[in-house]
């Protein structure tokens, strides 16, 4: 993408992203480093997320951000008198590797397995101008 105009901000702490999208995935390339983002729920058992997290970690895939949302649209009663609700999680995760990388296939893989819903949202080139 062309820039038109830069430093325009009035504040230097101040920061504007944008995100642009394409019809068809562009081809990684090797000379730069990538992430992917991934929303996904599952059953709400004992180690559940664990499981999950671990497709990454055992492959030495390092996640750079993990966050989950309560899925209100389907909560849970934990108790027979109805006033004590559970909610099932939407977690998002980004990860340092592109959909290109095996590893990353492989982990994904293992994680379809565990999950009741997984979408990857999207492999794009990681912003590494603050490292």
């Amino acid at each position: 993408m062309e820039i038109y105009d830069k430093g325009i901000q009035d504040d230097k702490s101040n920061v504007t992203r944008f995100l642009a999208l394409a019809r068809e995935p562009l081809p990684p390339r090797a000379d730069v480093l990538y992430k992917t983002s991934i929303a996904f729920s599952m059953k709400e058992t004992s180690g559940s997320l664990f499981k999950a997290l671990a497709c990454f970690a055992l492959r030495d895939i390092n996640l750079t951000k993990v966050e989950s949302r309560p899925m209100r649209t389907n909560p849970v009663t934990q108790s027979a008198d109805s006033k004590s609700m559970q909610f099932s999680y939407l977690f998002y995760v980004d990860f340092s590797a592109s959909m290109a990388d095996e590893n990353a296939q492989n982990a994904l893989r293992q994680l379809q397995e565990n999950t009741t819903f997984l979408r990857v949202l999207g492999s794009y080139p990681a912003d590494d101008s603050r490292l």
